[in-house]
């Protein structure tokens, strides 16, 4: 095991622009499909998918760091996916982010 948990993690490029302050957009890695999130000019990277009914969370609102899902309203913790607000019950999925010269990367499972 290693010291260092990003060893286990591939870098890929986000592939898009972060998008405007508190605004949300899709990218794919292969068939994960994944949501860019620009929480107060810090970006987070979700999967794309609401916890509770696995429909999109694309164009949710971003308040802080909390993203309200467009379908039901459930809230979720952009930091590490926790559930803030029924109906959601279960975490999101979270995905660490970094910075490579001028473009971000998302750190995803080998």
């Amino acid at each position: 095991m290693s010291d260092r948990p990003d060893e286990s993690l591939r870098w890929i490029e986000i592939p898009i622009a972060l998008p405007p302050l508190g605004q949300t957009d899709v990218f794919a890695v292969g068939e994960l499909e994944l949501l860019l999130c620009n929480a107060e000019g810090t970006p987070y990277v979700v999967r794309d998918e609401c916890p509770h009914v696995k429909a999109s969370m694309k164009g949710g609102l971003i308040r802080g760091t909390i993203l309200e899902c467009p379908l039901h309203g459930g809230l979720m913790d952009l930091r590490d996916g926790s559930p803030r607000g029924l109906p959601i019950r279960r975490p999101g999925t979270c995905f660490p982010v970094r910075a490579e010269g001028d473009r971000w990367h998302v750190g995803l499972p080998d």
